[in-house]
């Protein structure tokens, strides 16, 4: 394939799936793109996931343009694998990625786009798409004491960023904070790692769906409902709830209010059981009332109660953290995403575009390789 040579290329923030897969697009339609990633090597976030991490999507539905996943790794793709993937991937498309380079700030420059990255640079390009990923930075609620129980000997407090297996947690006794697919995933494998105790704090009880059913993935249900309203699709898991929720009310766990589509549409993904339901009707996992505060080396309940774990991991999820590298262009939300994603720019950013930032029931791989095409066709076809 011959790549016609461009004054300005498109300019991609961002090694992972997301980024890799728009410079793969838009280099087979023969626009010049330069991946940009501050790490030493893509995929930089899969590769300090936690060990048991798999795919909630399937191989099948979870491949970027241009390249299908091996059979090899099976229908639930292992964390170590994903990686593997996306070298491949770069590779496989001969991708123009430069890595140990950040970006910082972006800035309009007429027609064109500047990028004051590290070391000084100063890159104009003719667009530029940020994919600098939906989980970027560690978030933490600011509870009240959380120095005071880190101060306290014998006590470990981290974020589930940093948690990689539970070999270090062995013999103690862990409260896990949050039950989105992390936490819930976190409580099970320290459960069946030999933790003494695992208890897991909920605030706002999630849906809890089976990854499959009959062989059939839940994913699958995600890509049928997708553009069919979402009261609809609440009342059809209503319906069906018994058949696709797990109900752990007498465990400690209510039923969620709401409707299940759309709480998705709002940001709470449903839960994919990969363990958790098993754990706590055995009585592994404990659920327990959300976190409200720490005092010394207890930690304090919403319900009064106070506990004092050996550990506490916080699977509290992340920021997006566009502000510093976006924040003066006005196309960041009060919630700190981007006002508009995919083939869509912002109507003051002309030429900038966003990929990687929505977390649907549908697959998010999947999503960011259809975002990839229609990025790329937009540019491509703006370039005649």
């Amino acid at each position: 394939m011959t790549v016609t040579p461009q004054l300005h290329p498109v300019y991609v923030i961002g090694g992972g799936p997301g980024g890799l897969a728009v410079a793969a697009a838009l280099r087979a339609r023969g626009v010049r793109a330069v991946v940009v990633e501050k790490a030493d090597a893509v995929g930089d976030s899969w590769r300090h996931h936690y060990d048991r991490l798999r795919l909630h999507t399937t191989r099948r539905l979870s491949a970027l343009p241009g390249l299908k996943m091996p059979r090899s790794f099976g229908r639930w793709v292992a964390r170590a694998d994903v990686v593997r993937y996306l070298e491949t991937y770069a590779e496989f498309h001969d991708l123009e990625v430069v890595t140990g380079v950040e970006v910082f700030r972006v800035e309009r420059d007429g027609e064109h786009w500047t990028l004051h990255a590290t070391g000084g640079r100063r890159l104009t390009g003719s667009a530029v798409v940020v994919a600098t990923g939906f989980n970027h930075t560690p978030r933490l609620p600011d509870w009240p004491g959380l120095g005071s129980y880190e101060r306290e000997p014998g006590r470990e407090f981290v974020h589930a960023s940093a948690y990689r297996n539970p070999k270090p947690y062995a013999d103690k006794d862990v409260l896990v904070v949050g039950v989105g697919n992390t936490g819930a995933e976190i409580a099970a494998d320290l459960a069946e790692g030999g933790a003494a105790r695992v208890r897991l704090a909920v605030r706002t009880p999630p849906f809890i769906v089976r990854r499959s059913t009959l062989g059939w993935p839940s994913q699958r249900n995600g890509v049928l409902v997708r553009r069919l309203p979402v009261g609809l699709v609440d009342r059809l898991t209503r319906l069906l709830g018994r058949f696709i929720t797990a109900d752990l009310s007498a465990y400690g766990i209510p039923r969620p209010e709401g409707g299940l589509y759309s709480r998705a549409r709002a940001g709470a993904i449903p839960v994919q059981d990969v363990g958790l339901v098993a754990a706590v009707r055995a009585g592994k996992v404990e659920p327990v009332a959300a976190v409200e505060s720490f005092d010394g080396g207890e930690v304090v309940l919403a319900d009064g109660s106070r506990i004092a774990p050996d550990a506490v991991i916080a699977a509290t999820g992340y920021r997006r953290a566009l502000e510093p590298l976006l924040g003066h262009l006005g196309v960041v939300d009060e919630r700190g995403r981007p006002a508009v994603t995919g083939a869509r720019c912002p109507r003051e950013a002309p030429g900038l575009y966003f990929t990687g930032f929505t977390n649907p029931i549908s697959g998010m791989f999947r999503e960011m390789a259809l975002d990839a095409e229609r990025i790329a066709r937009r540019i491509a076809k703006q370039r005649r």
